[in-house]
């Protein structure tokens, strides 16, 4: 049986954030075990804290925000992503304002700290879960299949967006570190153009650049330096994917087949993970 695990030491971050534009430092530190993932806000009097818990979400549109009504965290999904991958099952996430930095737009400086960081093994069991019974969520042009069982998680994914010049992407992984490092990690969010404009109308965004993100606009993909990968839209719809599941609180094991996956319906995924996961303790 596997075991706990949480940071040596603490890491920490700086840079701004995606919607609000405002520079904000994240230090993660190491917890007890049993801890979970917790976001504390430091800037907000009484440093209140939030378990990254899918009951916990409070907006899937544009990210994935948490709140238990004191403290707000926008945009845990990469974050989340590179826990998820490295094991840490119990960590205080520190920021110092609402929003994590956007950085590159991936989760790769997140895999950068707790690299730094190290990682220790805790005495505690584990808590990876698989479902019971095969689970199904579906919305809009969003589907999302998790077959339980096995030993890791593998995602197949399928992604589609209008006017990308490669269309449909296809990617299969299965979860691991060092393969999600080298790719996983590195995908970068993307918008459309038209999504674009729309968002700034909205006053979002206003950390938005081609430092953060790639633009699909017009049969073209405009970045900084060009594309990681030539299929980097699906790898970061993976990466979201994979830091979302972790909102049940577990690692998960089983396999998901994804459809043009959105964080509303990841959510909603990580959402029956946990509710199973709750009856189960309970009994």
């Amino acid at each position: 049986m596997e075991k706990q695990q949480t940071l040596k030491k603490s890491a920490l971050v700086s840079g701004i954030a995606l919607h609000t534009g405002a520079r904000v430092t994240v230090r993660i530190q190491p917890a007890p075990e049993n801890t979970g993932v917790v976001f504390r806000r430091v800037d907000l009097p009484g440093r209140p804290e939030v378990r990254a818990l899918a009951s916990h979400v409070v907006d899937a549109r544009r990210g994935t925000t948490i709140s238990n009504g004191k403290a707000t965290v926008f945009t845990v999904e990469h974050i989340m992503s590179a826990l998820h991958a490295f094991h840490i099952d119990n960590c205080i996430v520190e920021m110092d304002g609402q929003e994590p930095p956007i950085a590159d737009g991936s989760s790769l400086p997140y895999c950068r700290m707790i690299e730094e960081a190290g990682v220790v093994v805790q005495e505690a069991e584990s808590l990876s879960f698989t479902p019971s019974k095969i689970l199904y969520v579906e919305g809009g042009s969003s589907k999302l299949v998790f077959v339980p069982g096995g030993e890791s998680l593998r995602i197949s994914c399928l992604a589609s967006f209008r006017g990308c010049p490669i269309d449909p992407q296809f990617y299969e992984f299965t979860l691991e570190r060092e393969a999600y490092c080298r790719e996983i990690a590195g995908g970068r969010t993307f918008v459309d153009y038209g999504d674009l404009k729309q968002l700034l109308a909205m006053g979002l965004a206003k950390g938005g650049s081609l430092d953060a993100a790639a633009i699909i606009h017009d049969g073209a993909i405009i970045c900084k330096e060009g594309l990681r990968y030539p299929n980097e839209i699906v790898r970061h719809k993976i990466l979201d994917l994979i830091g979302d599941l972790y909102l049940c609180g577990r690692r998960v094991t089983g396999t998901v087949i994804a459809i043009k996956p959105g964080h509303s319906k990841n959510v909603e995924l990580a959402g029956m993970l946990l509710r199973e996961i709750a009856a189960m303790e309970a009994k």
